[in-house]
């Protein structure tokens, strides 16, 4: 038996076996740069082997685009002979999967070297590198995700855009934003009573379900944990739970940015504070009326970093249409107190409790490299002491134009690959997967001829 590097032991899956006889499969989730889940599902006899000597996946499933295909830049195919490294188990992600037939389970992987250290291409090893960083100086980051997805129908109308589920209660249709509208939450109640039964299963606590700002959006929150390692395995298992569970009840969870042009897209905005040993909030307010030092050289520091990581935030071209003034989407580098104009807000309550929420990243970026740029922004302003500038009040879209903000999709990637912040965060392998993956995928979007083109220059030129 090999030492599992990741400290997952053989008794966890004998005591899961013993709890759950009729589990027939397991999914082995390893998540790439875009935040897909790849893997393997194997056969409940299989299941101790991983605990006991991991499995053998090839080294180029973190080099993979956003349809899986190879990305030859990243390094990890020819160059390294595209051989096998080491998946294993993370402790405590083992679980039941809720509505499944025959019933199946689920465990999070991490990739190793053969010699059991950390593959630095995953990018959970990148978050974790962050965490451990902040440890090191005593402190403890504590994080919560939130979750903003439409459900769409199977079908779309007659000029093929997409358009708003029904009701899986009772087929009701609406084409309006409905927005914290209780009765319309009403109708979806069977779909979100079986995402929050998954999310109960996978030992994550989903909270408060709201209608939201464009028509079949919805927002779901998540408790805070004190680790942010484990609030953004919260959020990839929720995006999963909440995708099989709207498939099961005859419907689609989207998970773009930005799906229908005329409405508001859909964040992934993440909230931090930042306890130390002794579990106090550097955060807290020294006293009334007063902002901690740390939640200002905080607030610096993310704002220094943010043009150098919105590829990271916005990692796809769909992800640069959610960036519209005036819809709910920050276009600068803004901060301020209870103020959803921003991209840096410092949500009202109690002082003990104050915290950061982070409101640029899409829905479709990876949470851990999302979480893993966060922190270090986070560091880099807390080292340098880093002054935030004035706070942002009243509309913050009235002083949107921020020159050190990438303009596109383009300019992100090139401004992301020179970054040498960027670089820290993630590492360096990280970093060149994830830019050499993006600038591939830019690639095919620019020899892509789209609708819009026939539509205005077939006839026309």
């Amino acid at each position: 038996m090999t030492l599992c590097p990741t400290g997952a032991t053989p008794t966890e899956a004998e005591t899961f076996l013993v709890a759950h006889p009729h589990i027939e499969a397991i999914d082995l989730i390893l998540t790439d740069s875009n935040g897909i889940a790849r893997g393997k599902i194997i056969r409940r006899h299989e299941l101790m082997a991983i605990y006991t000597s991991g499995r053998g996946f090839p080294i180029s499933i973190l080099g993979l685009d956003i349809v899986g295909e190879d990305v030859h830049e990243t390094g990890l195919i020819w160059d390294q002979g595209d051989g096998d490294l080491k998946a294993w188990p993370i402790p405590g992600t083992l679980v039941a999967l809720h509505n499944t037939r025959p019933a199946r389970a689920e465990v999070l992987m991490a990739l190793h070297e053969l010699d059991g250290r950390p593959m630095t291409s995953d990018p959970r090893h990148a978050l974790a590198r962050q965490v451990a960083a902040l440890a090191d100086e005593g402190l403890f980051p504590a994080a919560a995700f939130e979750l903003e997805f439409f459900l769409l129908a199977n079908t779309r109308d007659e000029r093929g855009r997409v358009r708003p589920a029904p009701a899986v209660l009772d087929g009701r249709l609406s084409d309006k934003t409905e927005v914290y509208s209780v009765d319309h939450l009403h109708g979806m109640l069977p779909l979100f009573s079986d995402i929050y039964q998954g999310a109960a299963m996978a030992g994550i606590t989903a909270e408060t379900m709201i209608s939201e700002y464009a028509p079949g959006q919805y927002e779901l929150t998540l408790r805070y944990r004190d680790n942010a390692l484990t609030a953004a395995d919260d959020l990839l298992r929720l995006k999963r739970i909440v995708r099989a569970q709207a498939r099961a009840h005859g419907v689609t969870a989207c998970f773009m940015a930005k799906p229908i042009a005329d409405y508001a897209g859909s964040g992934m905005h993440f909230h931090v504070s930042l306890p130390d040993a002794g579990g106090v909030n550097r955060f807290a307010d020294p006293a009334p009326g007063t902002y901690a030092p740390a939640l200002l050289h905080a607030l610096g520091g993310l704002r220094a970093t943010m043009g150098e990581s919105m590829l990271v935030f916005a990692p796809h071209l769909n992800s640069w249409r959610r960036f519209a003034n005036q819809s709910y989407a920050p276009v600068s580098t803004s901060w301020g107190v209870n103020n959803r104009s921003v991209a840096l807000r410092i949500p009202e309550g109690p002082s003990a409790s104050r915290r950061i929420e982070h409101r640029p990243s899409g829905v479709d970026a990876n949470p851990y490299l999302v979480a893993a740029t966060i922190l270090a922004g986070l560091r880099k302003g807390l080292a340098d002491q880093i002054d935030p500038g004035p706070e942002t009040r009243g509309n913050g879209y009235d002083s949107a134009d921020d020159s050190t903000i990438p303009r596109d999709w383009g300019d992100a990637i090139e401004v992301a690959t020179r970054s040498a912040f960027l670089q820290d965060a993630l590492g360096v392998d990280m970093h060149r997967t994830f830019t050499a993956v993006k600038a591939a995928e830019y690639a095919r979007v620019a020899r892509t001829i789209a609708d819009v083109d026939y539509d205005l220059y077939l006839h026309n030129v």
